[in-house]
């Protein structure tokens, strides 16, 4: 992990499946349920209170004390914003912001701000 930072405390699972790029910075008191895999590539923020969780629960009565893992994966040069929530199985675009709060449940295209709950497209981002 090439010139990351960590602002603590951060709160992590099973550290073995996380990948972090370069140029990375990890803002205090954030959560990684990292059992499903997350990966993060160079150049990416992350604001406080973040949480990826790649863990959920079956919704049937009958299996739901299992757990199915769901790998996120943050690409280049995205940011995310404080206290959002991104869930299992989500891709967040290359160059995309993720707005303070939004609850992130469908892949984020490239160069996009969502936000919201769900989170939903607000705007594209010129380059």
């Amino acid at each position: 992990m090439e010139n990351v930072a960590v602002f603590t405390p951060i709160y992590i699972n099973y550290g073995k499946h996380l990948n972090i790029g370069k140029n990375v910075f990890i803002n205090f008191d954030c959560t990684f349920l990292t059992l499903g895999g997350i990966t993060i590539e160079d150049d990416v923020l992350i604001g406080p209170k973040v949480s990826l969780i790649t863990e959920n629960h079956p919704l049937e009565p009958q299996h739901r004390k299992g757990l199915i893992g769901k790998s996120i994966l943050i690409k280049r040069n995205a940011w995310i914003g404080a206290n959002a929530t991104i869930l299992p199985g989500i891709t967040i675009g290359e160059n995309a912001v993720i707005a303070a709060g939004a609850v992130v449940s469908k892949d984020v295209p490239d160069n996009v701000v969502v936000g919201g709950v769900p989170a939903k497209i607000i705007k594209t981002i010129e380059s």
